[in-house]
């Protein structure tokens, strides 16, 4: 059975996009930690890290550090901290989330966002990504 990011990349749920491109996705999280937390996610669907193919793995790690200084600029933010847990959806995902702290970084913070704050802030990260990203 398709996990529910397996259902982004194919079209069939809506998402709000950041970046996209043969490898790999990002989208902002439903569940927002702080506003900005991103999902980068590889689009073979991986259960576990440490089986994502080497060459997206390191591809997904690279556009993570520019799609990350997009949402230092747009959140305002000192600090991006990274996660990878993988108990929600078995599907590799690295999260990406805008902190001031560590307690920033708990996911019981977790909460939804109104429509208008997740487009205004989807706008600003990608806006602030490097144009060669923009509009993939």
């Amino acid at each position: 059975m398709a996990s529910i990011f397996t259902k982004i990349i194919n079209g069939e749920l809506p998402s709000y996009k950041i970046y996209e491109d043969d490898q790999i996705i990002s989208i902002l999280a439903l569940d927002q930690v702080n506003l900005g937390h991103c999902l980068v996610i590889c689009k073979e669907e991986v259960n576990h890290w440490t089986e994502v193919p080497a060459d997206t793995y390191a591809h997904l790690h690279k556009v993570s550090q520019k799609i990350g200084k997009a949402i230092l600029k747009a959140a305002g933010s000192p600090r991006v901290g990274q996660m990878v847990a993988g108990f929600e959806v078995p599907h590799y995902h690295l999260h990406l989330i805008p902190a001031w702290s560590i307690p920033d970084l708990d996911f019981k913070k977790a909460t939804r966002r109104s429509e208008a704050e997740m487009k205004q802030i989807q706008a600003e990260i990608i806006k602030h990504l490097p144009q060669h990203l923009e509009g993939k």
